[in-house]
């Protein structure tokens, strides 16, 4: 029998962080960095964690040397593992491995994880994606660091128009991050963000490290040419599981499936610093405005309050 969780689940786009009284004097006071010990790597992490995502336009070696502390592997099945296994062996600077598959669910990919696991021991592994503890928890027993959630938010995603498959954000990463912190696990809030709040609010929420694609599309080190049309700058930005990205990497569409994902044109941006800058001030403000010294504090001190309109569009 069909069953429906009538509980309230609720995205970026329905709530806002309530202010709280403050000691700090200034947003230069908030430190935004995070120190990490994976559970089963043992590896430590230390720096900023917003990540790019690992997509063709967007993950690109030259996007890697402005805002990451780390690179990784990024890998989908068993296919990948000989060559994750060169690679690795090739790059011994390279500690961390994503495993990302559009269905985390799937009893395939959990073994695949355990098989990375102990193929790798000491390497950080980032598995997804899913969207609820139980999941969360399974990923996590079976060797992996950190759990990537979001099926569906992202800006080139279709999966939740073609599939009806999916789950608000912001509950997502709740209830997630309080299953993975359980067993001293991680987890990234892997789309969804359209602006330098929601960033503040997944990471209000609990998220270790937040993931964005369509936030660092469109910039100079951004993989592709600049394209000029009718006067404006453009660059081309496409979804992991868009016709695009099959016919680029596996020849294209199979018949058995249909694509999940969308290829846009996104105006031109210039340097990726000056959007990091942004986010970054935001984030800073956000601590301010809730009372929190460092970003740690941060998901201590967010009360989020539902709304019905985040923001005044007459101008938008």
């Amino acid at each position: 029998m069909p069953r429906i969780d009538a509980d309230l689940k609720l995205d970026f786009k329905d709530v806002l962080l309530r202010p709280k009284r403050s000691s700090l004097k200034s947003r230069a006071e908030v430190d935004l960095e995070r120190t990490f010990t994976f559970r089963n790597s043992k590896q430590t992490y230390s720096g900023i964690p917003i990540i790019v995502a690992n997509m063709d336009t967007v993950g690109t070696f030259e996007m890697a040397v402005v805002p990451c502390c780390f690179v990784s592997y990024s890998g989908s099945g068993k296919n990948d593992l000989e060559k994750m296994s060169n690679i690795l062996e090739a790059v011994p600077q390279v500690k961390f491995i994503c495993l990302d598959v559009a269905n985390g669910y799937s009893e395939h990919f959990v073994e695949f994880v355990k098989l990375v696991r102990s193929r790798f021991p000491e390497h950080t592994i980032m598995a997804g994606n899913v969207v609820t503890g139980e999941m969360v928890e399974e990923l996590i027993l079976s060797g992996a660091d950190i759990i990537k959630v979001g099926v569906g938010p992202g800006s080139v995603c279709t999966t939740r128009t073609k599939t009806g498959v999916g789950y608000p954000q912001l509950s997502a990463v709740i209830e997630c991050a309080d299953s993975a912190h359980g067993l001293k696990g991680h987890i990234i809030s892997d789309g969804g963000c359209t602006c330098p709040g929601d960033v503040a609010k997944a990471f209000g929420a609990g998220a270790d490290f937040v993931m964005l694609g369509g936030m660092f599309s469109g910039h100079t080190e951004c993989a592709g040419e600049v394209i000029e049309r009718n006067g404006q700058k453009l660059k081309l930005f496409y979804g992991m599981s868009s016709e695009t990205a099959m016919k680029k990497h596996s020849g294209g569409v199979a018949e058995y499936r249909a694509p999940e994902g969308k290829t846009v044109e996104v105006p031109y941006k210039g340097d990726v610093e000056n959007t990091i800058l942004d986010i970054l001030g935001g984030l800073r403000s956000t601590c301010t405005y809730v009372g929190a010294a460092k970003l740690k504090e941060l998901s201590r001190r967010a009360t989020f309050i539902r709304v019905t309109q985040q923001y005044n569009t007459v101008f938008s």
